[in-house]
């Protein structure tokens, strides 16, 4: 069973969440805050997998509360999911940048919301191609930040994938890999470049040129 915990102002928009995400049978509302100061002590509290958080809330906002739990030792098991209205390229990048490992917006559906929750809860992030673009152009231009670390060239191609949104499904395909091993790929890059989800290695992914604008890897190389 998926914990969740639900931060947003509106008590009719938690409520709605609520009946969405609970559908399945394998995802549970534990609490509910409307504001992320509130938000951040009920994580404190209950310590969810997931907390699903709203940006616009008075006392505190979304990526205030995203910084506090992601900075918080003690919820590193905790990811943070934002569901919000606003989708400027500031926004999102602000979002991302505070340690959200994913990004939705309210129209997204039943269906891809309670999908986003469990990717988001197994560690693979949610960040649909069209958020990665706002990322990268929030980002500025690419090639301005090197990377930790130095990979191989087949972690490159799966950093260049993940940067632009795939799945470890539809990287394995993309590379001609197992799932398996398209998941100790990912694996490998978190822990060697010390990222804390897929939606920090998008950043990287852009800061270092390894995405280019367009979608494009930097060499434009392919296995």
């Amino acid at each position: 069973m998926i914990e969740l915990v639900i931060v947003d102002d509106q008590e009719l928009v938690r409520a709605g969440l609520r009946l969405l995400v609970e559908r399945d049978g394998d995802i549970a509302v534990v609490g509910e805050a409307e504001n992320g100061a509130d938000g951040v002590e009920l994580v404190r509290r209950v310590r969810p997998a997931v907390a699903l958080m709203d940006l616009s809330m008075p006392v505190q906002g979304g990526v205030a509360a995203t910084a506090a739990i992601v900075s918080d030792p003690s919820l590193a098991s905790t990811r943070v999911l934002v569901l919000t209205t606003f989708d400027t390229d500031a926004e999102v990048f602000a979002a991302i940048s505070a340690g959200a490992a994913g990004y939705l917006l309210k129209d997204v559906s039943p269906e891809g919301l309670r999908a986003a929750v469990r990717a988001v809860a197994r560690g693979d992030g949610c960040l649909d191609p069209a958020v990665t673009a706002r990322v990268m152009r929030a980002a500025g231009s690419p090639a301005v930040r090197a990377l930790p670390a130095e990979l191989t060239e087949r972690e490159s191609d799966v950093l260049a994938l993940v940067g632009r949104g795939l799945s470890n499904e539809e990287i394995a395909r993309e590379l001609f890999l197992s799932p398996a091993t398209a998941r100790t790929y990912v694996s490998r890059l978190l822990g060697k470049l010390g990222a804390r989800d897929r939606a920090a290695l998008v950043i990287l992914a852009y800061e270092s040129g390894t995405v280019r604008p367009g979608g494009g890897a930097e060499g434009g190389r392919r296995a």
